[in-house]
């Protein structure tokens, strides 16, 4: 399967809550928001903790299932090297976060193994929104 297939299948599956299906394209070392410096990191948002393996990548979609996704609407998919670039808007109400809401387009880059795994994954986003959003 090529690395676009892959991430496209990742949000299939996101959609259809098949989180199994996401973790089995994941290396057993992923780094997921691994960043040397974030502003959403520093402030603690949520679904911008960094996480390492595959057993702390669950608890993003536990996160995540927390949160209520009014909108989810993929603009594009870029493929290049090892890596796909996935353009996007995002629109959510916050419950368990105080009530905050948030629209974003934001941009997933998605690094891949030379086994087809996926390695990295780097979340751009309207850092003041979110963390304005989750009331840090």
């Amino acid at each position: 399967m090529s690395n676009l297939l892959t991430v496209q299948s990742i949000y299939e599956n996101f959609g259809k809550g098949d989180v199994a299906a996401i973790l089995d394209v994941l290396s057993d070392d992923i780094e997921w928001e691994a960043w040397e410096d974030n502003s959403s990191v520093r402030a603690g948002v949520p679904t911008m903790v960094p996480r390492h393996g595959k057993s702390e990548v669950v608890k993003f979609f536990e996160t995540a299932g927390q949160m209520a996704i009014t909108d989810l609407q993929i603009l594009s998919m870029m493929e290049g090297g090892n890596q796909v670039a996935v353009e996007f808007v995002l629109e959510a109400d916050l419950p368990a976060w105080g009530g905050g809401h948030y629209r974003d387009e934001e941009i997933h880059l998605w690094t891949f193994n030379d086994g087809g795994k996926v390695v990295r994954l780097r979340h751009y986003t309207d850092t003041a929104k979110h963390i304005a959003a989750f009331k840090l």
